[in-house]
């Protein structure tokens, strides 16, 4: 290693790296060419110079990309690694903290330490050099992973002036964080000029010394998609041998920087503090209108997440087979996604066409697993009836549509078709109706029966099987049909038994699941009702206005008068921020409104009201201040829903946008000032304020991402994925505005008026307008005088986002129905973010605090089994009794709990009053 001479300190750390963004302004695989290139040329140079060092980014992919290509190099990257030459992981992926879930989080960290450890080790580093701010309990997840450093640079407030800070995250947590102060790339230029390095660096150091005092200085030395120049350590050598007061450049990593650094309680305390999330930009671009692009993204990981955690929770359950490796698959996927220039939507338009690739990939995994175990669950239920599985820890009464052609019980929501083929055939031809039939199935339903007419052939079908139907009897009369007169023509007509669709209410234990027969359903508490402008239940009442926006009253009398008033501005902006026009206000005036009922109650009460606007097709180039004249019609549907039983009106909004260079939002109005919004995301529920911090060139623009609910003065939003949000002025009092879409043309602009500098190149983006894409956005609005904590905002949320699971039976029709079966619950204020089989046989689950004070919580026995204490790893690990204030707690079983799970060899009722 370069050394310094004893007189020489403090000098600097040079800390040569890439910052390799996996897939942004070309796809995935163009950047690996050259990510290849790179990596070949690094490897050759750490073999051959023992004092050379490289810090690859903080993310094991982009080794395990390379490996990919370059298998035979494998053991000798393994050997640089131990050697600790070459700095890998702890992430899987370098990710968007904010377009994901917290468990995905924790999935990023869980993969990239298993496939750093298969190299010889992780960088002991939460190393966040590029993401656009961070979560606020980033901290609490490092610690649970051991690791005690993060080093990061946008998001820090302008408090901090010192080059560490404790971080701390809302439950207490906190690491030693290492700011990057002047970015990633902070020592380029020491090595801009030849010949120059003393001055330069003498320099470098004079300009950060009020950062570091008498510490060395940390030179990041790389940028994105960069090899350090082939002469890099010969020039320092050089300098090192020349230096004489100048500061001696060490060569290392950013772990051998790190090493030694304090991170005890006491050396924290005694560092800058910094509690929460980081989203000031005062010294950085935050880049904040990555969270309203490409909507459909958003949405695509949110139902991913949301797929795959549920697949988890039956898998460990009531699964009979390993799927682990299904499932680490899929994670991989989704995580590979989070990346954050992948998530984020600011790419080229083929990287967003691969990142809803894999997680379509991913989430179609996971549906696989659902059915694979809902169909073990079925086997024992008759085939007239459903299986019911509740993915939730608390007992409830969920909803569900099934088929039947019963005509009591539940809420008759419409019928279908029974005309499913009607053709005409030659004699001859007749054998293509015994090619359709597989054993009894035809046309997705069951063969009951079949006649011959003078010229006709009928088959009927039912959802379920019953009498007795003889295949080979019917093969032998087409054959003889055939074959008695080939050219004469028949008449094939097949039909289903009447179906119709019902909802039912039924009562289902925690994490369990029960049979039933569609005929059968609770009896509303509450009954909802409704006609073309009004929807009533005892716990919501809503009136339809003429401009289609809802007047909305709550059951503690809470009005929100104007909901869902759309507004729409023009946007010459990018992928990276909104940009709004000098010369355009918003537009909110429908040219007509359309409502008509879609169901009357007494379970659900649905209205749909269609709003049409006329929309300028996009912003004048000549003028970009200003929209074209010119309009389009943009229609938007949105049908409100009401539940019996449910605090809440849910709202599902569909359009197909017609215009460009535009954002449509959905306002909330809260009918007083509010200083104040509370956001959940991300195992945390952040209090923000109505203003940025700023300071850097970017507008601190006060748009927020929420990805569980948002909530402010009397409004509470339930979310369905992550959405933007504002707190804005109304015309009477304040009102939350939510982006359903922002439609833009450009990945970065070179001029923004938001902006001083570009955020990328200017490209074309044709795909981020969504022309002729359909964009549909589920939300719902909760009326409640409290705050969030007082309302349980965060249980009615997971109550909205988890429906629950159904499967058809597979037992001959008519027998009895088997007892319901519960899982474990979970008790006082907190959700469960994740349950799963790991390890041997084991089952892990977390739960996160919901609270912002101590709570008794408690998650029950597994088959009578304790939980242990363990942290993000699974070592066990000491905790108090109660739940800490934004505590994230992981639970293991001993091995051998899991092997007769709830619901399988030992099957438990379900208790009354659950």
């Amino acid at each position: 290693m370069t050394t310094a001479p004893p007189t020489a300190e403090p000098g600097i750390v040079l800390v040569p790296h890439t910052h390799w963004d996996r897939e942004w302004y070309e796809p995935h695989d163009v950047f690996r060419l050259r990510l290849v290139h790179v990596l070949d040329d690094v490897v050759d140079r750490l073999e051959t110079d023992p004092e050379f060092r490289f810090t690859l980014d903080g993310q094991t992919a982009a080794i395990e990309d390379y490996l990919e290509i370059r298998p035979e190099r494998r053991e000798r990257v393994r050997a640089l690694v131990r050697d600790g030459r070459l700095a890998v992981g702890p992430f899987l992926i370098l990710l968007d903290e904010f377009c994901c879930d917290g468990e995905t989080i924790v999935r990023n960290l869980e993969l990239g330490l298993v496939h750093a450890e298969r190299l010889g080790g992780a960088m002991p580093v939460g190393y966040l050099p590029d993401m656009f701010g961070h979560t606020a309990q980033m901290p609490q997840i490092l610690r649970g992973f051991g690791i005690a450093h993060a080093a990061l640079w946008r998001g820090v407030p302008s408090a901090v002036d010192e080059h560490a800070f404790a971080w701390r995250a809302p439950d207490g947590s906190a690491v030693r964080a290492e700011y990057l102060f002047d970015g990633y790339g902070s020592a380029l230029d020491m090595f801009a000029v030849p010949d120059r390095l003393t001055e330069l660096a003498t320099r470098y150091r004079a300009e950060t010394r009020p950062w570091y005092g008498s510490d060395p200085v940390l030179g990041m030395f790389g940028t994105d998609h960069m090899a350090p120049p082939p002469d890099l350590m010969d020039r320092v050598r050089a300098h090192n041998r020349a230096a004489g007061h100048a500061p001696v450049v060490r060569v290392a990593t950013l772990t051998e920087y790190l090493a030694g650094r304090p991170t005890d309680p006491a050396a924290l305390a005694a560092l800058p503090q910094v509690t929460g999330e980081l989203r000031s930009h005062a010294r950085g671009n935050l880049l904040p209108g990555v969270f309203s692009v490409r909507t459909n993204l958003k949405a695509a990981m949110a139902g991913a997440e949301l797929v795959l955690t549920q697949a988890e929770r039956l898998d460990a359950l009531y699964g009979r087979e390993d799927h682990r490796s299904f499932f680490e698959l899929a994670w991989y996927r989704v995580v590979e996604c989070t990346a954050h220039d992948s998530i984020t939507g600011c790419g080229v338009d083929e990287t967003a066409e691969q990142v809803a690739t894999r997680l379509a990939s991913a989430t179609a995994i996971g549906r696989g697993v659902t059915e694979r175990v809902l169909d073990g669950l079925a086997q024992d239920v008759p085939a007239d009836a459903y299986v019911l599985a509740n993915t939730l820890p608390w007992a409830r009464t969920v909803q569900a549509e099934l088929l039947t052609s019963e005509t009591a019980g539940g809420q008759d929501v419409g019928g279908l078709p029974t005309a499913l083929g009607d053709e005409w055939m030659r004699g001859a031809d007749l054998v293509r109706v015994l090619r359709r039939i597989h054993g009894r199935e035809l046309f997705g339903q069951q063969v009951t029966g079949y006649a011959w007419g003078a010229d006709t052939l009928r088959l009927e079908v039912a959802e379920v099987a019953d009498g007795s139907f003889d295949l080979a009897a019917l093969t032998a009369e087409v054959r003889a049909a055939a074959a008695e007169d080939p050219d004469r023509h028949w008449r094939v007509v097949t039909t289903a038994r009447s179906r119709r669709r019902v909802v039912v209410a039924v009562e289902v234990p925690p994490l369990g699941h029960v049979a039933l027969r569609p005929g059968t359903s609770a009896v509303p508490q509450a009954p909802v009702s409704a006609t073309p402008t009004r929807l009533h239940g005892e716990l919501v009442d809503v009136l339809v206005r003429d401009d289609g926006a809802l007047t909305v009253t709550g059951a503690d009398g809470t009005v929100l008068d104007g909901l869902a008033r759309l507004v729409d501005e023009g946007d010459r902006g990018d992928s990276y921020n909104y940009g709004p026009l000098a010369h355009a206000g918003g537009l909110d005036t429908p040219s007509s409104v359309h409502t008509a009922v879609l169901a009357a109650g007494p379970l659900r009460a649905v209205v749909e009201v269609v709003r049409r606007y006329d929309l300028p097709l996009g912003v004048d180039r000549q003028d970009p201040d200003r929209r074209l004249e010119k309009t389009e019609e943009l229609a938007v549907r949105m049908l409100v829903e009401l539940r019996a039983g449910e605090p809440f009106v849910r709202l599902t909004t569909d359009l197909v946008n017609t215009v460009r260079d535009h954002r449509l939002r959905l306002h909330v109005p809260l009918g007083t000032r509010v200083g104040e919004s509370h956001a959940a995301g991300q195992f945390d529920v952040t209090r923000r304020g109505r203003t940025a911090e700023g300071g850097w060139g970017e507008y601190p623009l006060p748009t927020f991402p929420a990805t569980g609910f948002v909530s402010a003065g009397p409004a509470h939003v339930l979310l369905a994925k992550l959405t933007e949000y504002e707190v804005v002025p109304g015309p009477d009092g304040d009102e939350l505005a939510l982006t359903l879409l922002r439609a833009v043309g450009m990945m970065s602009v070179n001029v923004h008026p938001l902006r001083d500098e570009p955020a990328g190149s200017e490209i074309p983006v044709p795909g981020a307008q969504y022309l002729g894409t359909e964009v549909r956005t589920r939300l719902a609005v909760m009326p409640h005088a409290g705050g969030w904590e007082e309302a349980e905002v965060a249980r009615w949320a997971e109550m909205f986002r988890h429906e629950p699971l159904v499967r058809r039976g597979g037992a001959p029709a008519g027998g009895p129905l088997p007892a319901p079966v519960t899982g474990p619950a979970l008790r006082g204020r907190a959700v469960l973010s994740s349950l799963r089989r790991v390890g041997g046989e084991a089952v892990e689950a977390r739960v996160v605090s919901m609270s912002r004070s101590p709570q008794d919580v408690r998650l029950d026995p597994l088959d009578g089994a304790g939980w242990a204490v363990t942290d993000l790893r699974g070592t066990p690990a000491q905790a108090e009794g109660e739940l800490r204030a934004a505590e994230v707690r992981t639970l293991r079983t001993a091995p051998g709990v899991a092997g007769a799970p709830t619901g399988t060899s030992t099957p438990r009722p379900a208790e009354e009053g659950r």
